[in-house]
């Protein structure tokens, strides 16, 4: 009897060894199939967004390179691409976030109360939220509704700059001095701000000289034609140069106006010509110099 209940132990034990391993097995083959979808939903979501960055930056590279009557055009475009492939990759990382839960049976167990609750949980987080979304919706104002693009020539906030990056929730402006003003998206919605290049990237820019009265006008603008007429980054179309005011100190101010293919051509155009003037003036006609007068009375 002893060795027959001896042999009954060792096969209940042998059964029950047999029993957990093959359990171990099922949860192992289990968490390797989990893990292995997991996996495959990553990979999945990776080489979606990254396929659309690949093609989509081909076609941005493309539209950078693209200047003159078509380059506003072409800025509009690259900023509405910017937009929406950033919020088609947050829609595809929410997506695969929401698949790899519901390959738990317990998160599907709970997608009826989830779906229930849905509604009251949207209506706080709209209210928790209510900056963030709103950023958003301006930021998708602005691309389509093109106020603004990406390399505008903008003055937001008494600072002059160019737009080097707009997302959903922020624009980026980088300055003249290579500053960088961040700003929300919302801020471009409440606020007026000045656009230079909101109907095409061609510019005019200025440049103001305050004199002397014997300053020889037309002396001045035939230099200012020849200085033009050599410098490349002239766009061959406007130019002028006139009497525009008389300062209190007893100046003449004469503005010099010419025009360029884009913003930053017009900066080194009239940084070149405003050069170009002063030596003209000290050279040729020192007598011209700002100078101030002072009567004194006979003794």
């Amino acid at each position: 009897m002893t060795t027959n209940g001896g042999a009954v132990t060792a096969a209940a034990w042998n059964w029950a060894t047999l029993a957990i391993a093959v359990a171990a097995a099922i949860v192992a083959v289990e968490l390797v199939r989990r893990v292995l979808s997991l996996l495959l939903i990553a990979c999945v979501t990776w080489l979606l967004i990254q396929a659309a960055y690949a093609v989509t930056d081909v076609v941005l590279d493309r539209l950078t390179r693209i200047e003159g009557e078509r380059n506003r055009r072409a800025r509009r475009i690259r900023t509405q691409i910017a937009l929406v492939r950033r919020v088609s990759a947050a829609v595809v990382v929410v997506i695969a976030l929401g698949a790899m839960l519901f390959t738990f049976p317990q998160v599907r167990a709970l997608g009826a109360g989830l779906l229930a609750s849905a509604g009251i949980a949207g209506v706080v987080g709209g209210i928790a939220a209510q900056s963030t979304l709103g950023n958003m919706l301006a930021g998708l104002q602005l691309a389509f509704s093109d106020a603004l693009r990406l390399d505008d020539v903008v003055v937001v906030e008494d600072e002059w700059g160019r737009i080097e990056e707009l997302t959903l929730t922020y624009v980026a402006l980088r300055l003249w001095d290579e500053r960088r003003l961040i700003l929300p998206v919302s801020h471009f919605t409440s606020n007026p701000f000045q656009n230079w290049t909101r109907h095409e990237s061609r510019i005019l820019g200025s440049v103001y000289l305050r004199v002397d009265w014997s300053v020889p006008v037309e002396e001045v603008r035939a230099e200012l034609y020849r200085a033009l007429r050599d410098n490349p980054l002239w766009d061959q179309k406007d130019w002028t140069l006139q009497v525009t005011d008389v300062t209190a100190n007893g100046l003449v101010e004469l503005r010099a106006l010419m025009s360029a293919a884009d913003s930053a051509s017009a900066w080194d155009l009239r940084c070149d010509i405003r050069e170009h003037l002063v030596t003209f003036i000290r050279e040729k006609h020192p007598e011209s110099l700002p100078r101030l007068r002072v009567d004194a009375p006979a003794p």
